[in-house]
């Protein structure tokens, strides 16, 4: 038999949790303070033994799916119930920072130390995991593990991915000795929390502490090119050009206008443009360009696609240039269980912690779980809103703040055993 949880006087050890943080930090360290610790390379490799030493230290059990993640278990009361699963990923970015996805490793991993030093026993099972690839800065697809996991790729996939020396995930897991034999996807899942920095200036800019995750922003990406005429710059008047870069400087406001209209969760961004031929005195003839919108509702989302497609028609004619617009990918709004979110809600609540709901805009490995689990996640500020960066930082405060919220929603969720 359960009994309700109680948070009253349980809290996690701050000073331990920065203190992981930090040591994980020397692993792949970088001049500026940051980490350079690639999926799949050595320093990953350092990184992950690292923490699995410090999970069998805690009392896990662990294994190592055929992708590479690593779960660590903690045994429940009653182990037939489906486990409440937590963690994110410790690989990072070539310049990336020391709390990005580390800090949801580390977080779990203090929850479980917490509730093994204060002898709590929850009624269904903990898991702690670690997922392979999350950045895809070596190998693509992002966020590989948490998406073979759940089905969005396939197995075969991920491990004949390659680098661009050519290596495979297969041979790079079996270098770092991460080639598990565990069945990808074979463990069930009761609930999945994942907390982490927010990377954006959200949470700073309001003076909060807790971001809510309600949900993932839908994102639709597009490949455009934009064909007109080559012709000299100084004979060819200007009434008769058929200029390329013209009409795609239209269509890149256009992108941006759209975002702004659909505030405020509207995204939209033009991230790379390509300029054919790219000669001082030749007017451009083909422009190639990519179109990233995102917003969390589906219906607006499909709108903003629509007047995308729509003003981009029209922008096309008006100058006299072929248009070939392309959807690259489309990645659905993602809402989180509202029964999780509101015991991050209550958590927050309870402790006095400044908190709002958000939305994601990022992925993360909680967006694919939540395609097929219940998720829920918790963010803490970052200075400046600046991740993916070697001065990336937080404050340990916040971070302590953020764990303790996991720690209750956890229980709430996993139950404790009388």
């Amino acid at each position: 038999m359960s009994t309700p949880h109680t948070t009253q006087g349980l809290t996690v050890n701050g000073t331990r949790l920065w203190q992981s943080l930090m040591d994980l930090a020397r692993i792949g360290a970088t001049p500026k303070g940051g980490n350079a610790r690639l999926a799949l390379t050595a320093l990953d490799g350092e990184g992950r033994d690292l923490v699995v030493r410090w999970m069998k230290e805690a009392g896990l059990e662990v294994h190592v799916d055929q992708i590479g993640n690593i779960f660590g278990r903690r045994a429940g009361r009653n182990n037939a119930l489906p486990p409440v699963m937590t963690g994110s990923h410790i690989d990072t970015q070539p310049t990336g920072g020391k709390f990005d996805g580390c800090y949801g490793v580390m977080a779990g991993l203090e929850v479980l130390r917490a509730l093994k030093e204060q002898g709590i026993q929850t009624e269904a099972p903990i898991e702690l995991v670690i997922w392979t690839n999350e950045e895809g800065s070596r190998f693509l697809p992002v966020m590989m593990g948490s998406g073979v996991f759940t089905g969005r790729f396939t197995l075969g996939t991920a491990l004949e991915a390659r680098d661009s020396a050519g290596l495979s995930v297969r041979d790079e897991l079996a270098a770092i000795g991460y080639d598990g034999t565990f069945p990808v996807g074979a463990r069930p899942v009761g609930a999945y929390f994942e907390a982490h920095i927010e990377q954006g200036p959200v949470l700073e800019a309001e003076h909060k502490v807790i971001g809510i995750v309600t949900g993932s922003l839908g994102v639709r990406w597009y490949d455009v090119t934009v064909t007109g005429m080559e012709m000299h710059a100084g004979p060819t008047p200007m009434t008769v050009r058929k200029d390329a870069l013209l009409a795609a400087s239209e269509l890149v406001q256009t992108v941006i206008r759209i975002a702004n209209d659909n505030l405020p969760d509207g995204r939209g961004t033009v991230g790379v443009l390509n300029v054919h031929p790219s000669s001082r005195n030749v007017v451009p003839g083909r422009v190639d360009f990519t179109v990233d919108l995102r917003h969390i509702d589906a219906v607006t989302l499909d709108a903003m696609d629509q007047h995308l497609r729509e003003s981009f028609s029209a922008i096309a004619k008006r100058h006299g240039v072929d248009l070939d617009l392309r959807l690259a990918q489309y990645n659905r709004p993602t809402p989180f269980a509202t029964e999780l979110v509101g015991m991050v809600r209550e958590s927050a609540m309870r402790r006095g912690l400044p908190a709002m709901d958000i939305v994601t805009g990022a992925g993360h490995d909680a967006v694919h779980m939540a395609m097929v689990h219940p998720t829920a996640m918790i963010f803490v500020p970052c200075k400046d809103g600046v991740s993916h960066n070697e001065i990336e930082e937080a404050q340990p405060e916040h971070l302590e703040a953020g764990c303790n919220v996991l720690l209750d929603a956890m229980l709430a969720r996993a139950g404790v055993a009388s």
